[in-house]
């Protein structure tokens, strides 16, 4: 069996196609612009990389970008103060800072700072709990996006196995959560399960998400499994010459898509549902901060 390849990347571009949709209903019929704010802290070379990219396709699909750059050395009461200062406006609907912070900064913290209604990341307690209870949330973009995948692919996921391999609050446990909201039976593992090859195994669907290159093996794989790597992992590639790496998941793509049914790849995968959902979860906070019907097709 050779496994159909998932193309996040021309998944991801009908789901911005769909916010740049409603974002122009939006204009026309309630006269209300969704507006993005993000807020970069330093010089990290990767984070102003992944500003610039947010801030182009949140311009692209219509929407209001605002962008805070501030001094490695900002205090937290001025970090604060401007997340209070977003909060309170009304042409802002999503906040979302750029992580890693430096280390004089609380990570948990200025998630905390965060009005749930704009946390388009969906990184707090609040919304976390909200999900996990099955009600209305902001929900995580990279496990949001993975869902829409599956759901592409396989329609109904009722009744099907799924093992998410990995534990992290922000894809791992989401991820979760969101099977179970679509009834699948769920079992998170990690890398100190027991047995994990087994485990995977016997999974319909697998989700990797557990940050160590190329770990979950074909051998692993069920045959026909539906497979999504959530993994980003840059490592050596001195066939391509010295000094060269290069980019694989959390999955050994070659040896899986020898037995899956379906697989995203890494680069092009997951990846590029990521931004694509913040800019759908700022069309549905902004729906939701109005009064409004939410946007189908692009929440849970």
């Amino acid at each position: 069996m050779t496994a159909q390849i998932i193309d996040g990347k021309a998944f991801a571009a009908t789901v911005r196609e769909k916010v740049a949709s409603h974002v122009t209903r939006l204009k026309e019929e309630n006269g209300i612009t969704p507006g993005l704010a993000v807020v970069l802290v330093g010089e990290d070379p990767a984070s102003q990389v992944y500003v610039r990219s947010k801030g182009k396709m949140t311009v692209e699909v219509g929407m209001s970008s605002f962008e805070h750059k501030l001094d490695a050395d900002v205090s937290e009461a001025e970090l604060f103060a401007l997340i209070d200062k977003l909060n309170a406006d009304p042409a802002v609907h999503g906040i979302l800072c750029q992580f890693p912070v430096p280390d004089h900064l609380d990570e948990r913290a200025i998630v905390a700072r965060i009005d749930p209604a704009k946390d388009v990341d969906g990184l707090s307690v609040t919304n976390a709990g909200r999900l996990a209870a099955g009600q209305a949330a902001l929900i995580s973009c990279t496990p949001l996006g993975s869902l829409m995948l599956l759901r592409d692919r396989l329609g109904s996921l009722s009744g099907l196995n799924a093992v998410v391999v990995g534990r992290s609050n922000l894809v791992g446990k989401p991820m979760a959560q969101l099977l179970l909201g679509d009834s699948c039976t769920v079992t998170i593992a990690h890398s100190r399960t027991k047995d994990l090859p087994d485990v995977v195994r016997r999974a319909d669907i697998v989700v990797a998400a557990v940050g160590r290159p190329e770990m979950v093996r074909g051998e692993w794989i069920k045959e026909g499994a539906t497979v999504i790597d959530v993994g980003i992992n840059r490592i050596d590639a001195p066939e391509r010459g010295e000094g060269k790496t290069r980019l694989v998941g959390d999955v050994h793509f070659q040896s899986a898509a020898a037995v899956a049914g379906a697989i995203t790849p890494v680069p092009g995968g997951v990846g590029p549902m990521t931004i694509a959902c913040l800019l759908a979860n700022t069309i549905t906070a902004c729906c939701r901060a109005n009064g409004l019907e939410e946007p189908e097709g692009l929440t849970v």
